[in-house]
């Protein structure tokens, strides 16, 4: 019996037919992609397309629908801003407000202005026009040129950075005295670091070790300590989540659910994990271009089906 001709690449490789649905399979798996930043998505999407389709979904947004989300007396309240860094403007005429005990969650693509807004309000970059005004009442204070020193130990004003902001040459306890740092003694930093390491007995155990020993989750909960040193009201969360383990994604959630519900702290938060941070917050903003495209309560954002498909990978 003589051999089968073998194939050329001119001729048809048998099966070919099977190779092809193969290769349309492994491009179809190629294409999957996550979607802003955890869920499926069922195509690649840019962050410029996810800017430019957000955009059309959104706009509109009216101070009263801002003002009936956060209630009748918003304790920190945005007016008209436009802020940005050197010459470059990022925001454009931003409207916020937020009540007091309650929790917002920034979300939108990158690029979309979220930590410039925590960054305008502790005094991190350029405002060009607009207010920023913090308190109860008629009354409230316009602490809009504030200094973050005075924005803390004034209008108890803390920003909890991103991940990576512990001293790690520094032990857990010394980390704590830092943030008493605008305190009038070291005695006073000292007396507000007990009180913290009585709320957390998880740090108080580790309080002689250098904090770049801890964990991811535990290097957090340092972090989230160090702001409560000086008992502020409001808290400007960035990212809470990055980095961390999914056990520890859930125990940084209950502190603060703890910090909002139990201590009366107002919470505002940039979170890259979008539905994590909606399922948390009382309030809801989509941000793009530097510019609020969407406002609601953050069951209402995360039911919102164009939210999903951009935002929520679903």
């Amino acid at each position: 019996m003589s051999e089968p001709p073998k194939e050329t690449a001119s001729e048809p490789a048998k099966g070919e037919g099977e190779n092809e649905a193969e290769r349309a399979r492994a491009a179809a798996a190629k294409a999957k992609a996550t979607g802003y930043h955890m869920g499926d998505a069922d195509t690649v999407i840019s962050v410029d397309e996810v800017t430019r389709q957000a955009a059309k979904i959104g706009g509109g947004i009216t101070v009263e629908q801002l003002e009936a989300l956060a209630g009748e007396d918003p304790y920190l309240v945005i007016e008209t801003l436009r802020a940005g860094y050197g010459q470059m403007e990022i925001l454009h005429d931003l409207d916020l407000r937020v009540g007091r005990r309650q929790s917002l969650c920034l979300i939108g693509p990158n690029g979309a202005g979220k930590s410039t807004i925590l960054h305008a309000i502790f005094g991190f970059n350029r405002i060009f026009s607009g207010r920023i005004l913090v308190g109860e009442g008629k009354d409230k204070a316009d602490i809009t040129r504030l200094s973050p020193s005075e924005k803390l130990s004034k209008a108890g004003i803390a920003y909890i950075l991103q991940d990576k902001s512990v001293f790690p040459g520094m032990t857990v306890e010394e980390n704590l005295w830092m943030g008493g740092y605008l305190m009038e003694t070291p005695d006073q930093a000292k007396e507000a670091a007990e009180r913290v390491f009585e709320k957390y007995p998880r740090l108080a155990a580790r309080r002689r070790h250098q904090a770049k020993v801890l964990s991811g989750g535990e290097r957090r909960l340092l972090e989230i300590s160090r702001a409560l040193v000086m008992n502020p009201e409001v808290l400007l969360v960035d990212e809470p989540s990055i980095g961390l383990e999914p056990r520890f994604i859930d125990m940084v959630f209950e502190i603060l659910d703890d910090l909002q519900n139990v201590e009366g702290k107002t919470i505002i938060m940039v979170e890259q994990n979008a539905k994590k941070g909606l399922e948390f917050a009382d309030i809801g903003y989509v941000l793009v271009s530097g510019q609020l495209a969407i406002a609601g309560t953050g069951d209402e954002l995360l039911e919102n089906p164009e939210v999903g498909r951009l935002f929520l990978g679903g």
